[in-house]
């Protein structure tokens, strides 16, 4: 393997800069929240799309919203409701009287950042409308595909705790999530630090008097994914990567383990985290790291384990406290 050019370098270690600078910039809306924020810099990066739960009021949304402005980005939000039809996610074709012909107007979905709210509240005909959009990055209407822009993130929200109205996203549609972050409660301190932003006079609808100003975009995102591509992977990492997802297929308190779609999202992840934190090479650590998020969606509990008070995390943790670590 060649060795870097100084200014291939360069250019990464801007794009890196730039992609850190996105964590100062969301803290000047969303207080506590640094691995909600990371999960979704990664995903950036992995080209991957996030599904943030938590209660109401921990700034899911906000997040969001200062995500986008904080890059220059097109953002579109969807608040999803029971009656949300699929055409008014992808767009539908319309008849101009004037010319007697059908022209496709596009729907939300044709944007850099799309902001998929309360996703679980709506039918699975219209959560389906988004698989195409998510896996194939293109929308098929009336037999023609339409390429979505580039770059394409779906960040959708849900509430885990309401489930009256819901409909829980089927396991197909999950998997096609890169991340699940959990977005908790804050802390006393940051709940305090929030207060006091308020009482000082600050409103989540106007971000641009918070000071949140864009600091990256669509050309230090290319430089940054092209420098993630050349972060190297070792054989005992890939073997790693693979005896977790193996090891959560034969867990006792699981009816679903990790698919092979899931390992390979895990190492995307992780690479990705290994070159944030200034590296182009794959540690254990690096995986250990991004196991949580990305894997925690795509296992599902026995319900006798669930009974028991097992969750998906704790059977992660468990699987990372007894798989071999490569030296």
């Amino acid at each position: 393997m060649s060795a870097p050019t100084s200014e291939t370098a360069t250019n990464s270690d801007g794009a890196r800069a730039s992609l850190e600078a996105l964590r100062t910039e969301i803290a000047k809306a969303v207080v506590g929240q640094d691995p909600a924020v990371t999960g979704l810099v990664v995903a950036l990066l992995c080209r991957g799309h996030v599904l943030l739960e938590g209660v109401p009021g921990v700034a899911k949304t906000l997040l969001v919203r200062a995500l986008a402005a904080a890059l220059e980005l097109d953002t579109k939000r969807v608040q999803f409701t029971p009656d949300l039809m699929p055409s008014d996610v992808t767009g539908s074709l319309i008849y101009d009287a004037r010319t007697a012909e059908f022209s496709f107007e596009p729907g939300p979905v044709f944007t850099n950042l799309l902001l998929a709210d309360e996703i679980n509240r709506t039918p699975p005909k219209t959560q389906s409308s988004l698989l195409e959009a998510m896996e194939e990055r293109q929308v098929t209407v009336d037999g023609t595909p339409r390429p979505l822009p580039e770059p394409f993130l779906v960040a959708a929200t849900q509430n885990p705790v309401e489930y009256e109205g819901t409909y829980p996203l089927p396991e197909a549609q999950l998997d096609r999530f890169l991340l699940k972050l959990t977005v908790p409660l804050p802390s006393r301190a940051d709940e305090v630090q929030v207060l006091t932003r308020h009482a000082e006079g600050f409103d989540p609808r106007d971000l641009k008097a918070a000071g949140v100003r864009p600091v990256a975009g669509p050309a230090e995102l290319e430089a940054a994914r092209t420098a993630v591509a050349k972060v190297s992977v070792s054989t005992e990492i890939a073997g790693y990567v693979v005896d977790i997802c193996r090891a959560t297929r034969e867990s006792p308190s699981l009816t679903l383990g990790v698919s092979p779609r899931g390992a390979t999202a895990l190492l995307s992840t992780a690479r990705a985290w290994a070159w944030l934190t200034g590296r182009d090479y794959v540690t254990p650590d690096d995986v250990k790291a991004l196991a949580l998020p990305t894997l925690r969606h795509r296992i599902h509990l026995r319900p006798e384990a669930e009974m028991e008070g097992v969750t998906p995390d704790s059977v992660i943790h468990s699987i990372l406290a007894h798989v071999p670590v490569p030296r």
